[in-house]
């Protein structure tokens, strides 16, 4: 059984993380962090194990990796989708995927490097970067103002109850407004929904800009 420990500031990124590694029987999710301190108190705590860590949590990459290697531990990190896997593997790291890595390309990483291979490099969507881009701009076209704003919310973790305050409505409608996003979507749940939106970069960049408007008018 491979131990697997998440550590990604981008909670509902980290759940899917979680969900897509636990489909899998060679796989236990052991731990989760959401921040580098916490990271770091669970790598001591836990020898052996595969670190998926995400390049945002901005660690020190030799001091990383010299007490992975004293810890007899793997990592894997996450790039955003714009970012160069290349210092990470010069650095040492094992193995690194993108955020718009497909779930088998995740999970074939993960076994490489639990294997004891160095370097490798996830598959991503496959998608070019114009046609991913013209996936989210088309989605992005077909939500209204209305809609966005609580993509944006989905992306940051909140709940109906919490969407429905910040937005001074009722959690029914705030349910009818995601039937209606989650039909133009092509999704089924909020955290398909997030993960759709974080792995599109234009999408991602609307649903941003949304949140800081509903920051600015509070």
């Amino acid at each position: 059984m491979n131990k697997m420990i998440l550590a990604d500031n981008q909670a509902i990124f980290r759940a899917g993380t979680a969900k897509i590694l636990a489909m899998e029987d060679d796989f236990r999710v052991i731990a989760q962090c959401g921040d580098a301190d916490r990271l770091y108190q669970t790598l001591e705590t836990f020898r052996g194990a595969t670190f998926i860590f995400a390049s945002t949590l901005k660690l020190d990459l030799q001091n990383f990796m010299e007490r992975i290697q004293v810890q007899g531990s793997r990592c894997i990190v996450i790039v955003e989708n714009n970012e160069s896997t290349q210092p990470f593997i010069s650095a040492g790291v094992h193995g690194a995927v993108h955020r718009c890595v497909t779930g088998p390309g995740l999970i074939d990483c993960a076994r490489r490097v639990n294997r004891g291979e160095r370097g490798v490099q996830g598959a991503s969507t496959g998608v070019g970067p114009l046609e991913e881009d013209l996936v989210g701009t088309r989605v992005r076209d077909r939500l209204t103002p209305k809609e966005m704003k609580i993509v944006a919310l989905i992306v940051q973790g909140c709940k109906n109850k919490e969407i429905a305050m910040r937005l001074t409505t009722t959690e029914q409608v705030i349910k009818n407004y995601l039937r209606s996003i989650y039909d133009k979507t092509g999704v089924s749940d909020r955290l398909e929904l997030a993960l759709f939106t974080i792995h599109h970069r234009i999408l991602a960049e609307a649903a941003a800009a949304a949140s800081d408007v509903m920051l600015q008018a509070n």
